[in-house]
């Protein structure tokens, strides 16, 4: 015990030892939350001896679970870390092993946006769509907010109804989203298929209906630790409450001050009104900051300390001095890039690596000027939220030989039977659809029943069906990278990369082999080929950060939850941070929440950046509130702010704010959010225009959308 409280500080010994009930820690940014976790859970397994499978720990993202998973080995010294992961992955656990409640095999597939693409091209190919009616973004969110809000039951449908009858139900729709959405349920239950919103719909339906294995979850689950509590939704909260239900054993943690995720439906009154949803729940704050110096705790203190809906803490040091937080005006966007780039150019000469700097921004729009400028002074960079790394041509390629060998699911057929080149073209792709459709199998089992065919003499579909029957029989038992790499020699897809000389695609495909490699050793026994391919369709960009000594571009969304020695946080204009877009004080504050989670990502060294100028519009540009926020006295200005531009800057915030309304939840409802109106009865929010100040609702007895002002009286249904 001694060796584990060691180093704590008592606030976190506190958080480790309070086991039992309900627990609440609101932990301030760089408190040392992770630790305070980690070794909670090590306390619970080597003190208590509670068995670490019977340990559920939730955080929102893989990377942060992967890391969780390595510092509890190192902890616990046992291979066996229990449950750590995302809400959606801790539902694929569920699934794999109970999905025979819903009629659903234990290898269905988990579906991500490239594969719900695929599935669109399907549907609009089959019914004549074009982009014209929904381009497939669109489309995406529009099943999104249907599952969500509109048809919030409709995995009923895909549980309850045949396939025939799911299919007939698509063939009958008219209107453009009814032929997509009901398309798409047909699509998903004939490969088995389940997106994220499925994930935990169909886990919470399986709880609700099936009381044996509601409380088999229970009683496995007898401690339950959350991370990240402020971004919790609806359906996240609702599970937990069914998962705590039996040992009322919930740990929870989380920063109230960080709510950014509000438009994505997280909503920070789960955390605020914990105390008052489980009785007797004891709440400890962990404020000492392990992070930043005191000048950037400063800074931020002060920025956060501007919002009146809060809890009121502030961050306590606990770094010795550092360097002052640096702002800069600058006259243009480039000038503002070059300063920004000269001063990289600095850190650098000073040892500092590119790779520990970090530009942030709150739209990707600004980041222009600063790329033509690191181009030219030729400051290596890489942006954070580019094409996500498992979305590349070659890694989904890659993926889907893996699933050929455990689903032969169609979505997978079709992007690499005929990769490399195996002469399987449009017109015998089109004849194995056919096929498939009139005896209600797979694609995969179509060229078998007719590959003897003399339509299919002269390729290669004999050799493709070989390959995929001997790894589906040999796979059982192998390392997945070792599969992996045979699998890509055999099917001659490195030989067709390294004939074409894609390089970068071959690098590609070595770094995706490390990332197999490197989830085995922290897998364990648990890395099946199902288990690894399961796990890989829930990550995201924000796990897979790109290598290499560059400095690094991403929003401030995508920087939550990191860290970084050198941060530039460029683009403190009015219109810009705070964004243009926002109409109401709680949509401001919310935009101050996220400037203090930029301020917070700063290990030793911040940078404020602003340009002068006009903006898109012809507007004098101002600025940001946010800079003005945190005060001239914690700032070192470059050179002294023109007192002029001050003064205008402050007559503009007040003439803007004073028009606010001054309530966000009775004026601006989410995208999704079903509302009624006096006169044009009840609804669904399509879409939510800040700029003219307006929702864009779809009214259920009206044939097309109206954008209804935010002072109209719209209720919630």
């Amino acid at each position: 015990m001694t060796d584990l409280l060691q180093g704590l500080n008592a606030a976190q010994r506190e958080a480790v030892t309070a086991t039992e009930g309900f627990v609440r820690v609101i932990a301030g940014a760089g408190s040392g939350k992770t630790r305070a976790l980690t070794h909670r859970f090590a306390y619970l397994v080597n003190e208590l001896g509670i068995l670490p499978g019977n340990i559920l720990c939730v955080t929102f993202t893989n990377k942060a679970a992967a890391e969780m998973r390595q510092r509890i080995h190192q902890l616990t010294g046992d291979n066996d870390t229990g449950i750590i992961n995302t809400f959606h992955g801790f539902c694929v656990t569920v699934l794999q092993e109970d999905s025979h409640a819903v009629q659903y095999p234990k290898s269905f597939l988990v579906l991500d946006n490239a594969d719900i693409d695929a599935m669109l091209q399907l549907i609009y190919e089959e019914r004549g769509l074009t982009l014209r009616n929904m381009t497939f973004s669109a489309a995406r969110d529009m099943i999104e907010i249907r599952k969500l809000f509109k048809d919030p039951k409709y995995y009923e449908d895909m549980i309850t109804l045949p396939l025939d009858t799911l299919r007939e139900k698509y063939e009958r729709a008219t209107a453009t989203t009814d032929i997509i959405f009901y398309g798409y349920l047909y699509q998903e239950k004939k490969c088995f298929g389940l997106d994220y919103n499925d994930l935990i719909k169909f886990s919470l339906y399986i709880f609700r209906e099936h009381a044996d294995i509601r409380r088999k979850w229970q009683q496995r689950l007898e401690y339950i630790m959350i991370d990240e509590f402020q971004d919790i939704d609806q359906l996240q909260y609702e599970l937990m409450e069914v998962l705590c239900g039996y040992h009322k054993n919930l740990f929870i943690v989380g920063d109230p001050d960080q709510t950014i995720y509000t438009w994505r439906g997280a909503n920070v009154k789960y955390l605020l009104d914990f105390d008052k949803a489980f009785p007797g729940t004891k709440t400890i704050l962990m404020m000492q900051n392990y992070r930043s110096t005191p000048e950037i705790l400063a800074a931020a203190n002060a920025l956060i300390g501007k919002n009146q809906n809060r809890i009121k803490k502030d961050m306590i040091p606990t770094l010795p001095g550092g360097a002052p937080v640096v702002c800069h005006f600058a006259g243009t966007q480039e000038a503002e890039a070059a300063w920004m780039a000269g001063e990289m150019q600095r850190l650098h000469e000073e040892g500092i690596a590119y790779r520990d700097m970090t530009v942030l921004y709150r739209a990707h729009y600004v980041t222009r000027a600063v790329e033509e400028v690191l181009l030219r002074e030729k400051i290596p960079y890489t942006i954070y939220s580019g094409v996500p790394f498992f979305g590349r041509m070659e890694i989904k390629d890659a993926l889907s030989y893996l699933r050929m060998i455990v689903y032969q699911d169609d979505l997978s057929f079709r992007r690499v039977a005929n990769v490399p080149k195996r002469n399987l073209g449009k017109r015998r792709m089109a004849f194995l659809q056919e096929y498939a459709e009139q005896h209600g199998c797979t694609l995969y089992r179509a060229l078998q029943d007719n590959v003897e065919e003399p339509l299919f003499k002269g390729t290669r579909a004999r050799q493709f069906l070989s390959l995929i029957q001997s790894f589906a029989q040999d796979s059982a038992g192998r390392p997945v990278s070792e599969v992996l790499s045979a699998l890509l020699n055999a099917s001659g897809y490195e030989a067709m990369l390294r004939t074409e000389g894609s390089q970068e695609r071959l690098d590609n495909l070595a770094e995706l082999k490390q990332s197999v490699y490197l989830y085995e050793t922290t897998c364990g026994e648990e890395c099946t080929l199902e288990h690894y391919l399961s796990h890989v369709a829930l990550l995201t960009n924000g796990d897979t950060a790109e290598q290499g000594d560059k400095v690094k571009l991403m929003t401030v969304h995508a920087a939550k939850g990191l860290e970084f020695p050198c941060v530039f946080l460029c683009g403190m204009n009015e219109g810009i941070f705070p964004s243009r877009k926002v109409r109401t004080l709680p949509g401001m504050e919310e935009e101050r929440r996220l400037a203090f989670v930029a301020l917070t990502r700063a290990e030793r060294r911040l940078y404020l950046s602003e340009a002068d100028g006009r903006n898109f519009d012809g507007s004098p540009r101002y600025p940001s509130r946010f800079v003005l926020d945190i005060g001239r006295d914690r700032l070192r200005f470059t050179a002294p702010p023109p007192e002029g531009l001050i003064r205008e800057a402050e007559d503009y915030i007040a003439a803007t704010q004073r028009f606010f309304p001054a309530r966000d939840s009775d004026t601006v409802f989410p995208v999704g959010q079903r509302v009624r109106h006096l006169l044009f009865g009840e609804g669904t929010v399509l879409e939510v225009d800040r700029d003219n100040g307006a929702h864009l609702v779809q009214f259920d007895d009206m044939p097309t959308p109206r954008k209804i002002s935010f002072r109209a009286k719209l209720e919630r249904c």
